[in-house]
């Protein structure tokens, strides 16, 4: 049931992205509308509580893209954005690797970018289907360039989540939300995360 969980809150994290962006109104029903179409398919066709062996990285097994989840944090056309455009379409064709490595040339060049951190850690997630010391130091690194910024923390819950460990998601999310500003336009897309998770496998698949 964590792939109901991750596709819910995938669809929450786009709508959060346009309502932060200023969409309203009709536009934003009929996006939403789109996502929940694409999402019944995937739920119908994609069958993401069947148990089975790991997948091999391939263009069938990529990952969820994050790109949504990311621009609700980060905004667009940011200096970190081309590097992690381009390691989105590596991840989208299976290629894990060179999705993580794209985003190292980046970090070659940006040591300092808290973005490319964040984009590391979910890269080397994705390549490995499980959080690693090194990912966790990645959103570290970024946590300690950026700890005004929410995003290391949350996507540090989120690869926990895609790890199939929704209770060291809920305690780093749990963490965020308690020191976040009750104004901060990101919140609540943090508690509909954790909405998510705690109502469980019976709420995730209504």
């Amino acid at each position: 049931m964590i792939g109901y969980v991750l596709l819910l809150l995938l669809v929450a994290f786009a709508l959060g992205a346009m309502r932060l962006a200023g969409l309203k109104g009709p536009l934003l029903t009929l996006a939403a509308a789109a996502l929940l179409f694409g999402s019944a398919g995937y739920a119908l066709q994609g069958r993401p509580g069947l148990h089975g062996a790991a997948p091999k990285p391939s263009a069938e097994s990529a990952p969820m893209p994050l790109a949504n989840a990311r621009h609700a944090f980060f905004g667009r056309f940011n200096r970190a954005d081309r590097w992690l455009i381009i390691s989105d379409s590596y991840a989208s064709r299976g290629k894990s690797e060179d999705a993580v490595g794209i985003i190292r040339a980046g970090l070659r060049e940006h040591p300092d970018d808290f973005m490319l951190w964040v984009g590391l850690g979910n890269a080397l997630t994705d390549h490995a289907r499980v959080i690693t010391p090194a990912a966790g130091l990645a959103f570290d690194r970024a946590e300690q360039l950026a700890p005004w910024s929410p995003a290391p923390r949350f996507f540090r819950g989120l690869a926990f989540l895609r790890s199939g460990d929704p209770e060291a998601a809920l305690k780093e999310w749990h963490s965020l939300l308690a020191d976040a500003p009750a104004e901060a336009r990101w919140r609540p897309i943090v508690e509909d995360g954790v909405a998510l998770i705690e109502r469980g496998p019976a709420g995730a698949g209504r």
